[in-house]
């Protein structure tokens, strides 16, 4: 049975303490819950790090938290939903799961990477993210095995969800493209966020790659301009 706190006279919500995993085991922070949802995959598990890192390195000026494999609780009679990523605007990590009634508010985005014909991404899953009412939910299924499309994006409209052709989220300010390119050494097709123009969010290795790039340039270009000061006889030094 679930414990419940006092807030105020008529308003109870469920200890997190108190709370039953599918398994049956308590959960009372982010990490257990990890800890609880292995990836066995490892593509899958960078594709979840490449969509988690590159928040937390691109959007430094905002609040929000972005988790992979962390439990929304939803209500107190149904175990915590685990979506492979989820971004939560506004927030900071608390000391406990991800519970709606603590937030006020579901995330504004869901994120199910596919993996097999039986996750229930366009069935199950996607009606209990409409009850949560999150903002956002997005079906990656890379190896299409739930049919032709790779990207299903749907938007909550009201009470329902409804599948938009739009890859930009407009109430986030964020997007969803497909990049092919390198990360953590592995060459293969990602799903990454973007801004508006198509440009994805950078990594904090990929951000520092290109301060590099940057650096070398202008100091190559120095290094131009003090060849043509001194091919017209001027000591570059003395300036």
């Amino acid at each position: 049975m679930v414990q419940e706190v006092l807030i105020n006279d008529d308003y109870y919500v469920p200890d997190a303490n108190q709370l039953i995993t599918e398994d049956d085991k308590p959960v009372d922070n982010f990490a257990s819950e990890k800890q609880q949802t292995p990836v066995d995959n490892f593509a899958f598990a960078k594709q979840q790090r490449l969509l988690v890192s590159s928040l937390y390195s691109s959007l430094q000026s905002q609040t929000f938290l972005a988790e992979a494999n962390v439990g929304i609780y939803y209500t107190d009679l149904q175990p915590p939903i685990v979506p492979d990523v989820l971004l939560s605007l506004d927030v900071q990590v608390p000391k406990n799961c991800y519970m709606v009634w603590h937030f006020g508010k579901p995330p504004e985005v869901v994120l199910e990477i596919v993996s097999n014909k039986e996750g229930g991404e366009l069935g199950n899953k996607l009606k209990i993210y409409e009850q949560i009412r999150a903002s956002y939910y997005i079906v990656y299924d890379p190896n299409q095995q739930l049919g032709e499309k790779v990207l299903h994006v749907y938007e909550i409209r009201g009470r329902r969800y409804f599948e938009t052709s739009e890859n930009w989220l407009d109430q986030v300010g964020l997007g969803v493209t497909l990049w092919e390119g390198q990360f953590e050494g592995r060459q293969d097709t990602w799903l990454r966020w973007c801004y508006q123009d198509g440009t994805v969010l950078l990594t904090g290795d990929e951000r520092a790659e290109q301060e590099g790039k940057l650096a070398k340039q202008a100091e190559q270009r120095a290094q131009l301009l003090a060849d043509r000061l001194r091919a017209m006889g001027v000591d570059p030094d003395t300036l």
